[in-house]
């Protein structure tokens, strides 16, 4: 993939995919007095997150590293530990928790945006709104594009111009919100809001067993119903953790309500049910059945 220039200021983005753009990373990251970071990554197909994408905008260009790539980007780890680099994000908490996960980095020196602006009283956050705001500059950021699979190869145009723009106008942001926070005597305040965003950790989901009770429609079943419910509820959410897919791409919330008023006891009768797809009842059907036995009398 080749470096393209951005038209609306004078970088380029950098997609990394050789030694030489890894090392000419390097030296403009490392040498470079803040950078502006962001990452992308699925959190709607999978039950754990899949890092797909890291951006960081330095002093020359804007680097765009591949997770599922070949290289090392392990060296990342210095400059976001380097207390001499500013690090700018905008709602970062997730990307520092990703990265911290993946790769173990620590974080220092952070500036967040959107707390920052948060702290001033600013009622819409989003990058766009603050763009404009403080920068009178606007553009969009299509919803569609956040929900495209990113872990998808190679990714299209639309996606890379998306992703570039999340840290394109960081550095002007932090410079306005900065200078505004200081003139309010609100740069303590957030500070130790920045303070708590490097100590973030990711952390597992847990099963919720009371979750079940508010979808709609379990009042309606019965007492031994609701009960075959919560086991398909359960089995379902560790099966997504096994395979690391969404809980509705393994089973929706609607399919287990009406599993558990089905009574199945075996494969042949889930299947003439038609509730799930013939792949489905392969997939899960033994395991499906056994639960529905366990409920019954």
């Amino acid at each position: 993939m080749q470096s393209v220039r951005n038209s609306s200021d004078k970088k380029t983005w950098v997609w990394i995919d050789t030694s030489d753009k890894l090392k000419n990373a390097l030296g403009d990251i490392s040498g470079s007095s803040s950078i502006s970071v962001d990452t992308e990554y699925d959190s709607l197909r999978y039950f754990r997150e899949v890092l797909c994408l890291i951006q960081i905008e330095a002093e020359r260009n804007t680097y765009l590293f591949d997770p599922f790539d070949r290289f090392s980007f392990s060296f990342l780890g210095e400059a976001l530990a380097d207390n001499a680099i500013l690090k700018i994000f905008h709602a970062g908490d997730n990307d520092i928790r990703i990265l911290k996960r993946d790769y173990g980095f620590t974080f220092t020196n952070i500036f967040d945006t959107q707390k920052a602006a948060a702290i001033l009283g600013c009622r819409h956050l989003s990058l766009p709104a603050l763009v404009l705001r403080y920068l009178s500059i606007e553009f969009e950021k299509e919803k569609k594009m956040q929900r495209s699979k990113w872990n998808a190869r190679p990714l299209q145009e639309e996606q890379i111009l998306y992703a570039v723009q999340d840290t394109m106008y960081l550095k002007a942001l932090h410079r306005v919100l900065d200078q505004e926070l200081q003139q309010k005597n609100l740069k303590a305040k957030v500070a130790k809001l920045f303070e708590n965003m490097s100590a973030l950790t990711w952390k597992e989901k847990a099963f919720d067993p009371h979750k079940c009770k508010r979808v709609k429609g379990y009042e309606a079943l019965t007492e031994l119903q609701q009960a075959c419910m919560n086991r398909l509820y359960r089995w379902r959410f560790h099966k997504a953790k096994e395979t690391n897919m969404a809980l509705f791409r393994i089973l929706s919330d609607h399919y287990i309500i009406d599993l558990a008023r089905t009574g199945a006891t075996s494969v042949e009768m889930l299947m003439e049910t038609e509730i799930l797809s013939p792949e489905k009842v392969t997939l899960y059907g033994q395991e499906i059945v056994r639960i529905i036995r366990q409920c019954m009398p």
